[in-house]
Parts: C-alpha cells; sequence; structure tokens
C-alpha cells in the first residue's frame, strides 16, 4: 500500500529534512504551503496550496495520509498566543478522519528548573514561560486525543537545531553570521555550562524510524541525546576547527545588545525568555528511544560541523 505523509511547515529546518528523508525512504509525501513558498519544497514532495490556519485546507490536503507531521510554526516567534494552538487544532481534526499519527517535533521549552539537569521521558511538564505553557498545551491536546482514540501522537524531543537548511537557529542567527567565511564566533554559552545540540539530519532519520516502528505507542514521547557541550565551548571550538582558522576570535553573545531591544523588538524580547536553557545545563535522557531502536542516529560533530558551515555558505 502507497505510504502518504502530509507535512506541515515543510520550509522549515526540521519539516524539510523529516520530508527528505520520507520521500528517500519511498514516501508519497506533501507539503501544505501558501504559494509564495511552493518553489521551495524540497525535490520529490508535491506542494499543496494552502495554509495551515485553515482547516479545510489541512483536512484536504491530509486525505489518505498516515502521518501529518506538524513542524509549522510562526516566523520570528510572531503571534504564537494567536496562532499556534488554532493550527495544532487543524491538524488533529484531520488526523481524526484519516485515523493518521501525529508527528511532532518537541521542545524543552514545556519543562521547568525541576526537571534538570536531566530529564526524562517521563519528567513533569512545569513550564516557567510563555512559549513553555503554549507548548506544554500542544502537549496535552495531543495526549487527550489519542486518549481519545482517534489519533496517534508521537512526539520527538531534541537540542537545539543545526545543520543543514538550519537557517532559524542559534547556531545561524547567534554564533555565526551566514553568506561568508565567520571572523567572529560568538557563544552564548557560559564556561562551563554545558548545552545540547540536535543535528537535523540525525534528528530527522529518528523521527522517520519511529514513524515506521510498529511498536511505538498511540501516544509517545522520546528524547534525543543528541550532542551534548558539556563544557560549553565544544561547539564554537568544533565550528573554530572546521574553518582551518583556530585564531578566529570567539566572543561571548551580546546579551546585553538583546536585552536593551527587548522592549522594543518582538524577536529579542523572545530570544531573552530563552536565556535561562544557557545559564544552566539542561540535557535530555534517551533511554527510552535506545531501548525501542537499540541505537540513536549520531553524526560526528565534526562532520556535522562542516556540513553545516557549507550549507550556510560560511566555508573557505
Amino acid at each position: 500500500m502507497e505510504r502518504i505523509a502530509l507535512v506541515l511547515g515543510v520550509t522549515g529546518g526540521i519539516g524539510g529534512a523529516v520530508a527528505r528523508r520520507l520521500v528517500e525512504r519511498g514516501w508519497s509525501v506533501r507539503a501544505l504551503v501558501r504559494a509564495h513558498s511552493a518553489h521551495r519544497v524540497p525535490q520529490g514532495v508535491a506542494a499543496v496550496i494552502g495554509d495551515a490556519m485553515d482547516g479545510a485546507a489541512v483536512a484536504a490536503a491530509a486525505e489518505g495520509a498516515s502521518v501529518i507531521v506538524h513542524a509549522v510554526n510562526p516566523p520570528g516567534y510572531r503571534n504564537w498566543d494567536t496562532v499556534v494552538l488554532p493550527m495544532l487544532d487543524n491538524t488533529i481534526a484531520a488526523a481524526r478522519v484519516n485515523r493518521a499519527q501525529i508527528l511532532l517535533p518537541g521542545t524543552i521549552y514545556n519543562y521547568g528548573p525541576d526537571s534538570f539537569p536531566l530529564i526524562a521521558e517521563t519528567a513533569p511538564q512545569h513550564a516557567v514561560t510563555r512559549k513553555g505553557a503554549i507548548r506544554f498545551e500542544m502537549e496535552r491536546r495531543l495526549r487527550a486525543a489519542a486518549d481519545a482514540g482517534d489519533v496517534r501522537a508521537l512526539i520527538v524531543r531534541a537540542g537545539d537545531f543545526f545543520g543543514p537548511g538550519a537557517a532559524n537557529s542559534w547556531f545561524a542567527q547567534g554564533l555565526i553570521t551566514p553568506g561568508a567565511r565567520p571572523r567572529i564566533i560568538r557563544n552564548p554559552a557560559t564556561r562551563g555550562v554545558g548545552h545540547l545540540w540536535g543535528y537535523l539530519p540525525d534528528v530527522a532519520e529518528t523521527m522517520v524510524r519511529l514513524v515506521e516502528h510498529d511498536q511505538v505507542p498511540a501516544f509517545a514521547n522520546y528524547h534525543m541525546g543528541g550532542h551534548w557541550d558539556g563544557t560549553g565551548t565544544a561547539m564554537v571550538e568544533a565550528i573554530a576547527e572546521a574553518l582551518a582558522a583556530p585564531k578566529v576570535r570567539i566572543a561571548p553573545f551580546p546579551w546585553w545588545a538583546l536585552r536593551l531591544a527587548a522592549p522594543f523588538a518582538q524577536m529579542p524580547r523572545e530570544l531573552m525568555e530563552m536565556r535561562y536553557l544557557w545559564q544552566q545545563p539542561v540535557r535530555l535522557d534517551n533511554a527510552q528511544l535506545i531501548a525501542l531502536l537499540g541505537e540513536e542516529p549520531h553524526t560526528p560533530l565534526s562532520q556535522a560541523v562542516r556540513a553545516t558551515l557549507a550549507a550556510l555558505g560560511c566555508m573557505p
């Protein structure tokens, strides 16, 4: 039988990576996109013009799908309060009609300090930020739908994304400047404070393996161990090594500039809200994932960093 997947958010990093991996695995993949973004749909993916805020458009695009990848987010963190939950409700309604599985890329935002520093899949979710509360509600609605027997829901959680296609990421927007060989690398972390990273191709591979696995429960939540930078300096040092420029300047990230701009612009304000994740070590326990799959896909850091820099136009 033909395996059909619908991807919402295919022009984003994780949506695009999952779509490409599904195509490679022989899936028939559709993507719901606005007309002006149709040219950005990955090769092998069928573009369906529509809006994730339009329930009828989502339902039509999802017809016959066994998996809906819900990787859509408002750009620049704008309108989270009014957009995020209605989009998810449209996905749940479409999945209910098709008895489909919903795949949601999870975040660490759901958790508070009571679950740090090593977060298990079963840890309580006591969000301490506005975005965290919204993400908690998203997962609560998915669990309720799965418990009702209408849909299946799969959440896969990883660290900060980096990799080809992850242009809207801390790596691409905080550590370096894309488009040229970096002259300076900025480190948002405090020396000695660990930080978790998720390499997009590894995350996409993990997600697709789970989607195709026949032992995943109706509601499932899996964590990825990813790339753990235990010193808070391993990532920036790997960038310098990949650039073959060990003397490139590594400087602290200018949090002070974000703080000054936060009262006047939304993006700095949203980034400042997440600073606490750089001020203390926060790691994900992938024990349940390993128990199910036997291993976690894991590209060596040096290889992953070189591929990311090349995709961003930063290699010499």
